[in-house]
């Protein structure tokens, strides 16, 4: 493998997904794969520093800043936080941390998936509110936070703080979005997050104000001002008026610190907002700079990423849609489904297969996951349960002289007759379909026009 071309290939990638993501709130990778480029790209780094960027995205925090909002600099860096992924990563966290303290107490917390903001009062009175931004400049969402219903704007003690938070979308709002702008022949936000991003970062605060947004506080600036430890600053917050996530916990072993991620994994079916994850750090913030900080995040904390859930259900159909009818596994229908806050019902082709190289056929039982959340996949074959179906067939050809070929070290089937239905059906649909879109992108692009004059 080259290195170096590698190194820069995953630097492009993760630089186009935190752009897509962060600044256009439209993600065009899944939260899995983006976390696999990064942690294969953290690990080539590493080993051969001679190629790493110097604008390297592993260590940039957040994504850019819209130009339509005002640009203002964090006093104190919104950092992100590092992640572990399983419990051998987090014995790992846990065996660092004992480096420096031999006794470690944390606390833990839900990772609420939302749009991280920092809020200022002045004497107890709501002053600004700011997005994380690229992590040291964010943008002033002042008037758009404000009219989020939780928030406070005057505070039970007329104190100077500047708090952080995680603005989201509950899924009744969620929903109820989705539904209006399937209405209005507009496109369906992908989930809650970028629901949330996208109504926050609105030029006009009475579209965020009719979105239903909430938001949880989870820590203060310059905390140790105020009290000792996260789990006061928690209260702290709470008791001047501000709105909290209960679900938090005190933890004084890595034992105790499994099960209760394990009892968060459980709780999250049931919540609603989504959550992907649980944060922890250590209580005591006299450690904190002890322990340290990398270029990008605080060395005493890390979230723990849970698995994408996962369901067993039938697969009832499989779709060809490409319209140059190119024969791969794209698509299929399943027995309906809940997956996460996903509904995924057999009428509708969304789920698709991941590998062409699979044997997989039509009746068999698998086992679907929304990746990164969004994306139904099907990702296992329960060929234990399989009975006597057969394989399934590119049957559909003009002249069953016409042979399907596949190229050699390519999952893709090709049908070679020119004359066939289902390409010709497929390319015409698709020009419709592109004819379709290019009105309704005219009709966007005038409605945002008119919109900008209105507001200027």
């Amino acid at each position: 493998m080259n290195i170096e071309k590698r190194i820069n290939e995953l630097t492009e990638r993760i630089n186009e997904a935190n752009h897509a993501y962060h600044t256009l709130d439209e993600p065009v990778i899944t939260d899995s794969q983006y976390d696999a480029y990064m942690k294969e790209l953290i690990a080539l780094e590493t080993e051969y520093p001679e190629f790493k960027h110097p604008d390297t995205p592993t260590e940039k925090v957040g994504g850019g800043i819209l130009e339509s909002f005002q640009k203002v600099e964090h006093r104190v860096p919104m950092m992100s936080l590092s992640n572990v992924f399983n419990k051998e990563e987090l014995e790992q966290f846990d065996a660092r941390i004992k480096k420096v303290t031999d006794n470690p107490t944390y606390v833990t917390e839900l990772k609420i998936d939302g749009l991280a903001i920092s809020i200022r009062y002045e004497k107890g009175r709501y002053v600004q509110a700011v997005t994380r931004g690229n992590g040291t400049v964010g943008e002033d969402v002042t008037k758009n936070v404000k009219t989020i219903r939780s928030l406070p704007l005057s505070l039970k003690k007329p104190v100077d703080i500047e708090v952080r938070g995680e603005v989201f979308m509950p899924h009744r709002s969620f929903k109820k979005l989705n539904e209006a702008r399937l209405a209005n022949d507009e496109p369906l936000f992908a989930n809650p997050r970028n629901a949330a991003a996208g109504s926050i970062r609105q030029l006009d605060s009475k579209v965020a104000a009719n979105r239903n947004l909430d938001l949880f506080c989870y820590t203060l600036v310059d905390a140790e001002e105020y009290v000792s430890t996260q789990a006061e600053a928690l209260e702290w917050i709470r008791d001047l008026g501000l709105k909290i996530n209960s679900n938090y916990a005190i933890v004084d072993s890595i034992e105790e610190l499994e099960d209760t991620i394990d009892h968060y994994d459980d709780l999250r079916k049931t919540l609603p907002y989504e959550t992907d994850g649980v944060v922890i750090k250590i209580n005591d913030f006299s450690l904190h700079e002890t322990i340290g900080y990398t270029v990008k995040s605080p060395k005493w904390a890390t979230a723990y990423k849970f698995k994408a859930e996962r369901v067993w259900t039938k697969l009832n159909d499989i779709y060809v849609p490409d319209r140059t009818y190119r024969r791969h596994y794209a698509g299929c229908r399943t027995e309906p489904v809940t997956i996460g806050f996903t509904r995924i019902e057999s009428r509708l082709p969304t789920t698709r297969i991941t590998s062409a190289k699979k044997d997989i056929r039509i009746g068999d039982f698998v086992w679907v996951h929304k990746a990164g959340e969004i994306i139904p996949e099907v990702i296992e074959v329960d060929y234990e349960n399989r009975k006597d179906q057969s394989c399934f067939r590119w049957s559909r050809r003009a002249r069953p002289d016409v042979p399907v070929k596949r190229q050699e070290g390519e999952a893709d089937h090709y049908c070679t007759n020119p004359d066939c239905p289902g390409k010709n059906m497929h390319r015409l649909h698709s020009f419709r379909e592109s004819c379709h879109d290019g009105h309704r992108h005219a009709r966007r692009a005038r409605h945002r026009d008119a919109s900008r004059t209105r507001f200027s």
